[in-house]
């Protein structure tokens, strides 16, 4: 840092995008300083496979934040997803012999113990993410200090990924010459950005569609009951498109992005539009209701799917506050009602809180990720100026 100001900072070194947040701390409140996007290079179906085609991609996204911040950064906290992450509960047991008040240094220990899972060789604990806690046989307590009891259990969410996987990322960000103060599951930071503490205890979801993956997360009474990447993403939309209209990527990507829309019924039944053919031959018409065909079905796909992960954990008459859809896929015509069809709960577009001077330029989904990341950062750095009066596994949890 070359100044006495706080700076946080949030990379997502995403597999078609590294996008940059720098922000400044004052008076705990976040400002936008800056902000920077590369396209991704080094990538090959969501994992990267050049390390340092990666690294030029993040380092140019920071680059670009830098100079609109007017500073230079050292570390920044940053975003993880991709298909191997996977989310389940465990649960540490703290014996105290006789019963005693509980400290925050007890709840920390219980946390402790639940976090000491047992991992394949392959796997890497990301986060711990503390759900209640049962104080001698009683369950349901989420902050329960000050209370009595001679048996103390943790409940916890535990997310992990494949080792190869984040160690990938973390090199390359390191290639980057960045410091990585944490690594995040990205549809968290999502929640993080978009999500209030009020709306997470009445019962909310986060979609997350990423390029390569789709990251979904959700809560109820303010605990992480779900945490699971599912292998639908935005890139299945393009690749069906180009596939049922027989054009390039390319152009399959502009006509979704132009004309497309997940739900067949806002489409007109005699609109056209133009289909770019392969060099040397003329562009052809098609119905734009077959291109919303083929988009419906892959949205409703995806969406059945995300309505199993809601069933699995008895989450899907429970989520009051409905779901809130983050990434670049969420951008697609129609999406939210798609969603509010398949999982019969209200749906929106994620979008930024809480960050003064946030640009319009990125006022989107795509933003949302690396916001609460660049958020997560202020936290790490608010609670490293002061006394730790809560553990920081305990506190990290919600803003």
């Amino acid at each position: 840092m070359t100044s006495s100001h706080v700076y946080a900072a949030g990379l997502d070194a995403g597999s078609a995008h590294a996008r940059c947040v720098i922000c400044i701390l004052e008076d705990q409140r976040l400002r936008l300083t800056g902000y920077g996007e590369a396209p991704s290079h080094g990538w090959t179906k969501g994992r990267i496979s050049d390390h340092e085609a990666a690294a030029e991609s993040i380092q140019q996204a920071v680059e670009e934040a830098e100079r609109m911040a007017g500073i230079s950064i050292g570390e920044a906290t940053v975003g993880v997803g991709g298909g191997s992450v996977e989310g389940s509960d465990c649960r540490g047991v703290y014996e105290f012999g006789r019963p005693r008040q509980i400290d925050s240094g007890d709840l920390s220990y219980a946390v402790e113990l639940a976090s000491r899972v047992s991992l394949r060789d392959d796997r890497f604990l990301l986060q711990i993410v503390p759900q209640d806690f049962t104080l001698d046989g009683r369950s349901g307590y989420r902050n329960p200090r000050g209370a009595t009891c001679s048996r103390l259990e943790a409940n916890v969410h535990a997310i992990t990924i494949s080792s190869h996987d984040h160690q990938s990322v973390v090199n390359a960000v390191h290639q980057a010459h960045l410091a990585i103060e944490e690594t995040i599951y990205e549809p968290i930071a999502a929640a993080y950005a978009a999500v209030e503490r009020e709306d997470r205890t009445r019962g909310v979801a986060i979609v997350d569609i990423g390029a390569h993956s789709t990251g979904v997360v959700a809560y109820e009474g303010e605990a992480l009951l779900l945490a699971k990447s599912l292998q639908v993403s935005a890139d299945h939309f393009t690749r069906d498109v180009a596939f049922g209209l027989t054009t390039s990527y390319d152009d399959a990507e502009r006509l979704k992005r132009e004309y497309g829309c997940a739900m067949v019924g806002f489409t007109s039944d005699h609109s056209l539009i133009e289909v770019p053919s392969a060099e040397g031959r003329p562009p052809r018409e098609a119905p734009r209701r077959h291109l919303n065909e083929i988009l419906e079905a892959r949205a409703e796909e995806l969406l059945l799917l995300v309505r199993k992960e809601f069933a699995r954990v008895h989450l899907d008459q429970s989520l009051l506050e409905g779901v809130v859809l983050t990434g670049g896929g969420a951008l697609l015509s129609g999406t939210c009602d798609m969603a509010e069809r398949v999982l019969n709960c209200p749906a929106r577009l994620g979008l930024p809180i809480g960050i003064a001077d946030w640009a319009e330029a990125i006022n989107n989904p795509r933003w949302t990720a690396p916001a609460g990341l660049a958020m997560y950062s202020a936290r790490l750095k608010h609670r490293k100026e002061g006394k730790r009066k809560v553990p920081s596994i305990m506190g990290l949890v919600l803003r």
